[in-house]
C-alpha cells in the first residue's frame, strides 16, 4: 500500500461542488492500494502515517508526529497512486488492486487510523476535488509492501 502524504493547514474533498470532508492542521494522505495487498499492509501504513514526525517541535525539527499533536488526517482513496509509469506515455494500472479490494483495505485504513486520530476521509470510486494548503511545502511518499514482494 501507498500513502502519498502531505503535512497541512487546511485541506477539504469536494464531490460535485459539496465539501464531504475537511480538516484543520494535520495530514492529507492520498491512498492507493496494490494487488497483494492485505489487511496487515493497510493496518501498518496507518500505524506509519500516524506516527510518522513530519512536524515542527520546539527546536524547528522535524521530531513530531501527528498523535503528538493531536492533528487531523485526510484519508482520500487515490488508485492512480498505483500506476506503472516506467515506460510508455500513458500509465498502466495493472499493479492496482481490484477495486472492491481497494475499497475494503482503504477502508480498514482508516479504521484503524481512526483508533488513534481524528479521520475524515474523501469518497472511494468517486470524481472528487481535493483541496489543501501544502505547510512547509513537505510531502513523502510512504509505501508498505506485502512480505515476499519487494
Amino acid at each position: 500500500m501507498i500513502a502519498l502524504i502531505q503535512r497541512v493547514s487546511t485541506a477539504a474533498v469536494r464531490i460535485d461542488g459539496a465539501e464531504i470532508a475537511a480538516i484543520g492542521k494535520g495530514i492529507l494522505a492520498l491512498i492507493g492500494v496494490e494487488r497483494g495487498d492485505g489487511e496487515v499492509e493497510a493496518q501498518r501504513l496507518a500505524e506509519r502515517v500516524l506516527a510518522y514526525r513530519i512536524f515542527a517541535d520546539g527546536q524547528g525539527k522535524m521530531n513530531l508526529s501527528l498523535k503528538d499533536i493531536g492533528g487531523e488526517l485526510l484519508a482520500v482513496p487515490q488508485f492512480t497512486l498505483a500506476a506503472d509509469t516506467n515506460s510508455g506515455l500513458r500509465p498502466s494500472f495493472s499493479s492496482a488492486a481490484a477495486p472492491a479490494d481497494g475499497e475494503l483495505l482503504f477502508v480498514k485504513f482508516a479504521e484503524k487510523a481512526a483508533e488513534a486520530a481524528h479521520v475524515s476521509t474523501g469518497r472511494f470510486g468517486a470524481a472528487m476535488q481535493v483541496s489543501l494548503v501544502n505547510d512547509g511545502p513537505v510531502t513523502f511518499w510512504l509505501q508498505v509492501a506485502p512480505s515476499g514482494r519487494s
